[in-house]
């Protein structure tokens, strides 16, 4: 099911007499392709569950417009919407068994909607074994661990079998190891279905890892959209940019002088494209190459083994913050005895971004 909002926008009233408003949402346009999974990825506050419950039903937009397909339906009551949904707290009935959890929602059904018993109990061991929880059935919620009880809640929403499926932060609540493997199970499970999936999250990884598609947001308003690999590669803007990545991108003030790249006095690429004047500089992780000949010169602080690579912590009066990472290959030479280390860079992994408005200078390496 394509899922498309048109100019889709949450507008809270202050509760303060003569108080500012607060948008939400700002003009939300997107589409999300048939059978697709997508992230909306931002911090807190930046309106991504408001857009999922407003296309859930569970809050009416302001202005603009939600459709399932061809079919409007902005002011459709949430029961009517064919959608599953999926909260950060699981939201599971602690006096019913794991069965009678997923019977739920079908047992509510009236009309022409209505299913025999058979056919219910039939739906419920479907979705329990898509998630691999058919041999919980008869326990409680309290009897499972956070994981287990996260699979409940999906195939609770799933035994609908829902037009559009929305995960409001679904993992937020399980431990490292457990994420990992819960959205391993969501991407395997909606790749099974087919359903179209909306997946809500402040954490970029999570988003990347999964999504065929992120939504960047940021107080309300869309930043970039595409294929993780796209945005992480080609951020339009700052926020972007150090929004995604772990580590996070090193940034440096720099400047563009001659056709030279300079951080602080070291020249550390040559370029063309860019008027002479100050940049902001942000460097991948992935994208410092040990080499004595390098431009860049750095204090060495420390080396962190990682196994199959290490991380080059060190400093340069440049950079903005405590200390730049550097992600290089174990068998660099690298060693924390060193007082200093030289890098050259990755021109792929160097972006340029205007100090004022922090959009994006493109630029070409020679």
């Amino acid at each position: 099911m394509k899922v498309l909002l048109k100019g889709l926008t949450k507008v809270f009233p202050s509760r303060k007499k003569g108080g500012a408003d607060t948008v939400a949402v700002d003009r939300f346009n997107f589409e999300i392709p048939d059978g697709k999974l997508v992230g909306l990825l931002g911090p807190s506050g930046c309106g991504k569950s408001t857009t999922l419950y407003m296309i859930s039903g569970l809050q009416k937009p302001t202005s603009g417009k939600v459709f399932f397909g061809d079919d409007d339906v902005t002011e459709l009551p949430a029961e009517k919407r064919g959608v599953g949904l999926v909260f950060q707290n699981y939201a599971l009935y602690p006096h019913l068994t794991v069965q009678q959890n997923i019977l739920f929602p079908l047992e509510n059904l009236k009309g022409k909607d209505k299913l025999s018993k058979e056919e219910m109990l039939r739906r419920a061991a479907e979705a329990a074994k898509l998630v691999q929880i058919d041999q919980l059935m008869e326990r409680k919620p309290s009897e499972l661990s956070g994981g287990q009880q996260q699979r409940v809640a999906i195939a609770r929403a799933l035994v609908k079998m829902p037009r559009v499926l929305l995960l409001d932060e679904p993992l937020s609540n399980l431990d490292a190891r457990l994420r990992l493997q819960t959205r391993e199970e969501i991407r395997r499970i909606q790749k099974k279905t087919g359903i179209t999936t909306i997946f809500v999250t402040h954490d970029q990884e999570e988003a990347m890892s999964i999504s065929d598609c992120i939504v960047v947001m940021k107080a309300g308003v869309v930043h970039q959209t595409g294929r993780p690999q796209e945005v992480y590669d080609d951020p339009i803007n700052l926020f972007v940019a150090k929004f995604l990545g772990n580590p996070p991108i090193n940034i440096f003030s720099g400047r563009v002088q001659g056709g030279k790249l300079l951080l602080g006095d070291d020249a550390v690429l040559s370029l063309s494209g860019v008027a002479d004047g100050a940049v902001i500089v942000g460097v991948r992780p992935e994208g410092f190459i040990p080499d004595e000949a390098g431009g860049l010169c750095c204090s060495m602080v420390n080396v962190e083994v990682m196994g199959r690579d290490i991380t080059v912590v060190s400093t340069h009066p440049a950079f903005q913050g405590a200390a730049i990472r550097s992600i290089i290959a174990s068998d660099a030479g690298v060693r924390r005895e060193q007082e200093t280390v030289r890098f050259r860079l990755k021109p792929e992994k160097v972006l340029l971004f205007h100090p004022e408005t922090e959009e994006r200078i493109r630029f070409q390496a020679e």
